[in-house]
């Protein structure tokens, strides 16, 4: 484990105590907004955006860190996407991204192909650090390394020199220039969203966050309510649960709803009976002796040298490389020693996305927030519970979050467990919306959440994953039910719903 509070947490911690202790998840004394929004162009994105012709635009000037007055102005980049209809409500509702570190903007177009500003205004907001803000804590350094990555063995020591490499020289590169990485924190993430809506002159609006947004509204609602009307979470990670062992329990949970919705399936279950058996077998196979292959990637393009292993094997399932329907007949394909799938699904990261994600945000919220508090033992005790079967080298790193603990210690933020480990408490609605296959934020951890939200409202899915509302149009019903009508959602559609059938493969052995 990491050592605990620096000199500034420290500080932080003793003038909390000097003014004595508050209540669980109350906010702190209202404070002045410390943000300034001031109208500009529209960021001129890598692809072409139609919402942003008729958006109004700008950037909001707040504080790098609240903690230290007089220190560095940063920008954010906003937009406020017009409401389609022509009586829109009055109140707004205000997108949180995921990530840590997603590029917002890029989210535009599924916003609004599921309705969010069909009868109000949308605002979106990047994040601190992100690719239209100033600083832009991109890590290019890490972009070309996860574009390498998938020709070579996923936990190997010299993949884990090379991730370190890259990671040190992003580090140097954003400190140098003077960018105080202690300050990208959801703490101050919250705090520009609650100055945003005071510079927008806006009295009340709705919050709807997905993934990381959906622990960074949490956030929001617990330390600045005032003018929240209604919270929205889609495939909700709860500030008082993410941890890297947290991402075991979610792959486990995903992964046993896929093979139970398999099972319930006759023709499924019948040409796949022993979906789970062929995937222990097949990690266990191919991290003792990796395949080495040419594939070509999905987006086209010459065939790439792609590692199958079984940390590949992991991570694609968990980040949903492979479509759901056709995951059974991978897993098969596989075990009958055909690895087209997964080996299409790998040369896909192969191409290179150079500086659309924040890592240095994410970086930050991450061995600030998420990996302190447990040391690596933890993260392996949580692999064994959750597939006891699988090889001790897959185990003992977090799906997606390979290496952290040594990241942690090159990143070198304050500990900010104490502060973020908080359950929210509040009578504000709020709407958990969560897929039965989300093997990265499990369904389970909602209504464990709700238990301290007094108006709440929880939604299951089924056989979608990782942010429903885009892939969803019951789920897009349920939402636009919501902001008209918090404390009484329509959540009728959900009933009726099943997953997407399987796909079933003639039983073919290879020659």
């Amino acid at each position: 484990m990491r050592s605990a509070h620096t000199a500034a947490a420290s500080a932080a911690v003793a003038l909390l105590a000097a003014l004595g202790p508050a209540p669980a998840g109350a906010a702190p004394p209202h404070t002045e907004s410390t943000g300034r929004f001031v109208p500009g162009p529209c960021p001129r994105t890598p692809e072409p955006i139609a919402a942003l012709a008729t958006a109004r635009c700008g950037v909001l000037e707040v504080p790098e860190n609240r903690a230290r007055p007089g220190g560095r102005t940063i920008s954010l980049a906003v937009a406020v996407i017009p409401p389609a209809s022509a009586k829109p409500a009055q109140d707004p509702v205000v997108f949180m991204a995921g990530g840590p570190g997603g590029e917002v903007f890029d989210d535009i177009p599924f916003l609004v192909s599921s309705g969010l500003n069909r009868d109000r205004e949308l605002i979106v907001m990047a994040q601190r650090g992100n690719l239209h803000d100033k600083p832009n804590l991109a890590c290019p350094e890490l972009d070309r390394f996860y574009a390498r990555s998938v020709g070579l063995p996923s936990y190997a020591p010299q993949t884990e020199r090379l991730m370190l490499d890259a990671v040190k020289q992003c580090r140097d590169r954003l400190t140098a220039d003077g960018t105080d990485l202690s300050a990208y924190n959801s703490t101050e993430n919250a705090a520009d969203f609650a100055d945003l809506r005071t510079a927008l002159g806006i009295r009340q609006w709705n919050v709807y966050g997905h993934s990381y947004g959906s622990n960074l509204a949490l956030t929001y609602l617990r330390l600045h309510p005032e003018g929240i009307r209604a919270v929205a979470l889609d495939s909700a990670a709860p500030a008082p649960y993410v941890s890297l062992p947290f991402a075991w329990a979610n792959a486990r949970e995903g992964l046993d709803h896929l093979f139970k919705a398999c099972a319930a399936e006759p023709a499924c279950k019948s040409r796949y009976p022993d979906l789970e058996r062929t995937l222990n077998e097949q990690m266990r196979t191919l991290e003792a002796r990796p395949l080495t292959l040419n594939a070509r990637p999905p987006q086209g393009g010459d065939p790439v040298k792609v590692v199958l292993d079984g940390g590949a094997l992991l991570n694609l399932l968990v980040a949903k490389a492979i479509p759901f329907a056709e995951v059974p007949a991978a897993i098969d394909e596989l075990g009958r020693g055909n690895p087209e799938r997964f080996a299409k699904a790998r040369a896909a990261g192969s191409i290179e996305s150079i500086g659309q994600t924040a890592h240095g945000l994410t970086q930050s919220v991450v061995c600030s927030e998420w990996t302190p508090d447990h040391p690596p033992s933890d993260v392996l005790k949580a692999g064994r519970e959750a597939f006891p079967q699988w090889p001790q080298s897959v185990q003992a790193q977090a799906p997606q979050l390979p290496f952290q603990d040594t990241v942690c210690r090159i990143w070198n933020v304050p500990d900010r467990t104490a502060a973020m480990r908080v359950p929210t408490v509040s009578p504000v609605p709020v709407l958990f919306v969560n897929g039965t296959f989300d093997m990265k934020t499990g369904a389970s951890w909602a209504p464990k959440t709700a238990r301290t939200l007094s108006r709440s409202t929880t939604v299951r899915v089924p056989g979608i994953g990782h942010w429903v509302v885009p892939q969803s149009p019951c789920a897009q019903k349920v939402l636009a039910s919501f902001l008209t009508r918090p404390n009484a959602p329509d959540t009728g559609c959900v009933a009726g719903l099943s997953w997407q059938p399987f796909t079933v493969t003639p039983m073919v052995t290879p020659k």
